[in-house]
């Protein structure tokens, strides 16, 4: 059986986007000494957590997907960025 990904892109509506805002700034405070084994844990919780609320094949299926676009999307518009600049300033291979 193939998986099958829908992209899902998280340019949300602004006016959802307000239920989450307060979440965000508290994690802005104690995000500067996160590590990453420590946002591992964070993202693990949150995934187990869905997937223990409503345990099937698609709701694990979906919960990686949601992984693998946040992966995409966070290389394209950050790293992506990052390394162009990278080029500019050391010069390419």
């Amino acid at each position: 059986m193939l998986c099958h990904y829908t992209f899902i892109m998280p340019y949300i509506k602004q006016s959802d986007r307000e239920k989450f805002d307060n979440i965000l700034k508290d994690f802005k405070v104690i995000s500067k000494d996160l590590t990453a084994g420590d946002l591992n844990y964070l993202i693990s919780r949150m995934l187990w957590g869905l997937f223990d609320d409503n345990r099937s094949y698609t709701k694990a299926n979906e919960l990686m997907g949601v992984l693998e676009c946040v992966k995409q999307e966070f290389y394209r518009r950050k790293a992506v960025p990052y390394e162009e600049e990278k080029i500019e300033e050391n010069g390419d291979i």
